[in-house]
């Protein structure tokens, strides 16, 4: 049996991450796929971030026109915020990587990535191409046009600054060198190993009408994207909102459109197209010599039978017979693929392989089952079954008699293999700076980086099957299914753990005495093991016991150890407690932690067993803190750390209580825009700040905003933030009781914070606001809207856009004392 190559692995790793492990096979999917055999031509799209494809081009390329239709995002959106729960950063990542492979899904597009980081909002492509490491991130882009090999590339946004992101600009950027260093052998040898150059025939900007930003001219070229498919029986408007309706972490659920939909086109490289996307490009067989196949699958379509898929199956075997003589190899893999799942498709073969659970240890035996099932009237055979290990290996599973499948029933076979890589998206496998993940490692057969995949090439099962005469090889990824009570039968991926994991119980742990605090760990065993756990020595902090040990614990078990931590200098440095676990003679320091939503599968990765030590100078006053919860709001816990009671407030108890118990009232960021209820609660939170309270509200956007004013006096948040985190910050006001009671703030108070100052300013301020600080990025005009306060009543009303929500769960000293002042109100 002949061993898949680099290429084709790498073009399952793209087509088959999907919940489901057997692609559809209904008539529409059929009708489809002949049409989509007959073209060879492929176009890629370029944007910086998840949600900015145009999924109604991308769905229109590839389900109307048949090309090849891949979506390159260079993040994965670690930066921004979450409107569905309270992940940030990678877990946001994460997310954000399947909600877009749930949007190709719909859209029918191939998803890829570079190696850069969302670090947050760039106001500028220096910042950015500085912060991501130009080349290493260009290399990427080239990457993916060598290996995908589009004849049209296709940008979002421009290289002169409409898009107004920084990521956004140098996406373009990044685009445009990569369209001539792909064909050009002296950039990025090293890739040449595994690809061929490539010169793409011409670069596109896909010009937009966004809000004040019209950047479309009726000289440009012009597709109608809002054409009806009556195949499928919706327009591309429709699909589209199906597709975008997945970036949920974003609020961008989506009406579906019906009707014309013009999009414009400027030619940035390459020859102008005047009739067609693709003028000058050969779309057919002819381009790879082969007229006659397109003439043969003109007539099998023609000839098909809908009531009886499978009497087109003898044709399509001869046509497979003849693509495998194209001499072209990227076309011949391609298209043998696509011909084999329509093989598959029309003789009502359906394959799926199952392992027994969800997650098993490294290293452990795994039952599969893998089922068959022939649901037509063909002779078809089972040649092998082989098992792919994780990027490593073939290993066969099991070689069968050839016996002919019996019609509609389920054939079953059982085997075993073993776990032998940690299930962890590849770039997080190492650490990584603020701009870019490292991917750069090779694996045991020669893989180059890993870094253009949306997720792990998964553990797939391989079956040859001999349908007249002919093999035909077909691939699923092992999952794990099972019945939800609620939502029926669901996939999920097959994890592979560690042994033993540790879960520390907070990300940070905070000091502001010598007092010892106790920390609790939480192990949890995937196998019959025995062994230990030590925290790592750190100077400065001692920790007791050295070392717990832990016999013949099952699969399963749980069980939480304790920790005794406390400090031994006067002024311990900021330092990282980690776990050790020693499981059957190895050492693992990892953490499990489970992402789940109802649009994507079950995310499951291993993230380090570690947690922060950190000593601050910190007083608190009072104790009581009511909390309204935003969006992505981590903030009650990091408050929790420093020894307030943070109790969640309720409508009802807003409405109806006694609100003058909390010593202060905060409300989450973005709450005034997501928490519809605040517009009847805010007459109550103000009546609360009257009558002695201290109300805090961090920052809203803009846009969306539930009430036409948010505190006693006017002020109107507006897009202004500053984004370098290191940008000097002057105090106005250094008497002013939030810089001094109960810490006094001082410019080393703004040493250390992550990503940004702060977002989304606040303009026309009522002179009765006290602004106490300024702060400005690099060449723009002082901002003091970062943070105000006012007295009203008795009580204190702060507005702040100062990006605590960040700073306090990353264990910002500085923000920490800062928050507390403004939660502190002298006079209560």
């Amino acid at each position: 049996m002949k061993r898949i190559t680099f290429f084709t692995l790498f073009l399952f790793a793209c087509s088959s991450a999907f919940p489901q492990t057997a692609p559809p096979s209904d008539l529409i999917t059929i009708e489809q796929s002949f049409k989509k055999l007959d073209v060879l031509g492929s176009v890629l799209y370029v944007a910086a971030h998840p949600d900015d494809e145009n999924t109604r081009l991308l769905a229109y390329l590839s389900q109307e026109k048949h090309y090849r239709t891949g979506y390159l995002s260079l993040t994965r959106g670690d930066g921004g915020q979450n409107l569905i729960g309270n992940e940030q950063g990678e877990q946001l990542g994460l997310i954000r990587t399947q909600e877009l492979l749930a949007a190709r899904r719909m859209d029918g597009a191939e998803q890829f990535f570079s190696r850069a980081n969302d670090f947050g909002f760039s106001k500028g492509p220096g910042e950015t191409l500085k912060i991501w490491d130009k080349e290493k991130v260009l290399s990427d882009v080239v990457w993916v046009i060598r290996k995908f090999r589009p004849d049209v590339i296709i940008c979002r946004f421009p290289t002169t600054g409409e898009g107004g992101h920084g990521h956004h600009t140098s996406s373009a950027i990044l685009a445009q060198e990569a369209f001539t260093a792909a064909a050009d052998p002296n950039r990025f040898p090293e890739q040449l190993k595994y690809v061929k150059v490539w010169q793409a025939k011409r670069l596109l900007w896909n010009t937009f009408n966004f809000g004040s930003i019209n950047t479309t001219n009726p000289d440009q070229f012009k597709l109608d994207v809002g054409v009806y498919n009556p195949i499928i029986g919706k327009g591309y408007g429709e699909v589209a909102a199906e597709s975008r309706s997945n970036h949920k972490t974003q609020g961008f659920g989506s009406a579906k459109q019906r009707g014309e939909a013009v999009e414009y086109f400027k030619t940035i490289l390459g020859d102008a197209p005047k009739t067609d996307l693709m003028d000058g490009v050969n779309t057919t067989w002819a381009r790879v010599g082969s007229v006659d196949i397109s003439k043969e699958l003109s007539t099998i379509q023609k000839d098909f039978d809908i009531d009886r898929p499978e009497k087109a199956v003898p044709a399509l075997i001869n046509l497979s017979d003849k693509i495998e003589k194209v001499k072209d190899e990227y076309w011949r893999d391609l298209k043998t693929k696509e011909l084999n799942d329509l093989i598959a498709a029309c003789a009502g073969l359906w394959f799926e392989s199952y392992s027994a659970e969800p997650v098993y240890a490294i290293g452990d035996s795994i039952p599969i089952e893998t089922q068959v099932l022939l649901r037509s009237d063909l002779k078809v055979k089972m040649s092998a079954i082989l098992f792919y290990d994780n990027y490593k290996s073939y290993a066969p599973i099991d070689i069968l008699n050839k016996q002919i499948l019996p019609k509609n029933i389920i054939t079953s076979f059982n085997d075993k293999f073993s776990g032998g890589i940690i299930t962890q998206p590849y770039w997080l496998k190492f650490s990584h700076s603020i701009g870019t993940y490292n991917t750069d490692y090779l694996d045991e057969i020669g893989f180059t980086e890993q870094k253009s995949l949306p997720e792990n090439i998964p553990n797939s099962v391989y079956i040859t099957f001999n349908i007249l005469n002919h093999n035909i090889e077909l691939e699923r990824a092992i999952k794990y299914k099972h019945v939800d009570p609620a939502r029926g039968e669901l996939y999920e991926p097959l994890v592979i753990a560690p042994p033993v994991t540790a879960n520390i119980g907070e990300k940070d742990y905070i000091f502001n005495t010598n007092k010892p605090q106790n920390i609790e760990v939480k192990l949890k065993s995937f196998t019959t093991t025995s062994g230990s756990i030590s925290i790592q020595p750190i100077d400065g902090w001692k920790i007791s016991p050295d070392k717990i040990d832990f016999a013949d614990k099952k699969k399963g078990e749980e069980w939480n150890v304790n920790f005794t931590v406390e400090p031994t200098d006067s002024k311990p440095k900021t330092s990282v407690f980690e776990a050790v676990v020693t499981a059957n003679g190895k050492q693992f320091s990892m953490d499990i932690k489970t992402i789940a939503y109802n649009h994507i599968p079950t995310i499951t990765y291993f993230p380090p067993a570690q947690a922060n030590l950190i000593n601050i100078d910190l007083k608190t006053a009072g104790k009581e803190i009511g909390y309204i919860v935003g969006a992505a709001d981590l903030v009650p816990d990091a408050l929790r750390q420093v020894g307030y009671d943070v109790h969640i407030l309720t409508e009802n108890e807003i409405m109806n209580s006694d609100l003058s118990v909390y010593d202060a009232i905060v409300t989450g960021v973005r709450a005034f825009n997501v928490d519809e209820r605040l517009p009847f609660e805010q007459p109550k939170l103000l009546e609360y700040v009257k009558n002695g309270g201290n109300l805090v509200v961090q920052y809203n956007n803009n846009a969306g905003m539930l009430v036409p004013q948010i505190g006693p006096y006017p002020f109107r948040p507006v897009n202004q933030r500053v984004t370098d985190e290191t940008a000097k910050v002057t105090i106005l006001d250094a008497a002013n009781p939030v810089l001094n009671y109960p810490n006094k703030i001082n410019d080393a108070d703004f040493d250390g914070w992550i990503q940004e100052r702060g977002l989304y300013f606040v303009s026309d301020i009522d002179p009765k606001y006290q602004t106490p600080l300024q702060m400005n990025d690099p060449g723009e005009r002082p901002n003091n809207g970062s943070l105000i306060v006012t007295n009203y009543g008795n009580g204190r009303f702060v507005y702040t856009s100062l990006a605590f929500f960040r700073q306090l769960p990353a264990g910002v000293p500085g923000a920490y004392r800062l928050f507390v002042n403004l939660l502190s109100n002298p006079k209560k």
